[in-house]
């Protein structure tokens, strides 16, 4: 497990390994630490700006070797966002590194969370929130299959399905509270009587009985959070969310169904 000295060494390190790079054109630290909420199990987030996009793939080449030859790193994965590269990082010391790469004219602030540290940075452009009609949708459509898996007898899929629509609903309810809505980043922020509506949507046992319980209850928060948003929606979709898979078709129904 790695130290919060051991963290704060690395992205000192990092950092001064960028500004000796000539094709590093800025660098920032952005995440937890640029924002304030540091705390022990805190990861590293620096963007970098790359001077032509020419080089990025060299440059993204050659911090790789030199994360894995001189930091340890265990394995990565690249999240790709417009004209940017997040290149994550796990390390054998459990520290997961984020290293943001994008040609110097988008490298700009995407959040409030981005602390310029050499360089220049172009006017920001913040990433907006989630469009509460894009959550329902995605919620409506785990509802729909957390019915049917439950009918089907496939109760780890129903498990699965239910927590998207609980999880879809706590994203509604975190953009109404002007928290963040992705990753469940907002949800421990809500206010601890909204938390506590959302207990009884969680799966206990694996048995149909207690699924459809679930099932009920994760529904009946979503509709509630539609409402709060769009009151004409959540009474179009109302009576067909709560409708409940019959019992006996848990034997009819072939569990190679899709």
């Amino acid at each position: 497990m790695f130290s919060p000295s051991d963290r704060d060494r690395l992205r000192s390190q990092l950092l001064e390994i960028a500004a000796n790079d000539p094709r590093i054109s800025g660098a920032a630290i952005t995440g937890s630490a640029a924002a304030g909420g540091e705390d022990a199990w805190s990861d590293i987030d620096l963007a970098f700006g790359v001077t032509t996009a020419a080089e990025l793939t060299n440059a993204l080449n050659d911090w790789t070797a030199r994360m894995y030859g001189e930091h340890g790193a265990l394995h990565h994965y690249d999240v790709a966002f417009g004209a940017w590269i997040y290149r994550v990082f796990f390390l054998a010391t459990t520290l997961q590194v984020d290293l943001a790469f994008v040609p110097a004219a988008e490298f700009r602030a995407l959040a409030p969370s981005f602390k310029l540290v050499f360089g220049e940075a172009n006017e920001p452009r913040h990433v907006p929130s989630p469009r509460p009609d894009d959550i329902i949708g995605l919620a409506w459509l785990y509802a729909l299959h957390a019915r049917s898996c439950i009918a089907r007898g496939k109760l780890w899929q129903a498990e699965y399905m239910i927590s998207g629509v609980r999880d879809n609903a706590f994203a509604l309810s975190c953009l109404r509270h002007n928290l963040a809505a992705v990753q469940g980043r907002g949800i421990d922020l809500l206010p601890a009587g909204v938390r506590a509506r959302f207990e009884d949507s969680l799966v206990r046992e694996l048995s149909a009985a207690d699924l459809l319980r679930a099932f009920r209850n994760a529904t009946n928060e979503l509709l509630t959070e539609i409402q709060f948003s769009n009151p004409e929606l959540a009474e179009r979709l109302r009576e067909a969310l709560t409708e409940l898979p019959n019992p006996p078709m848990l034997t009819a129904i072939s569990p190679h169904a899709k």
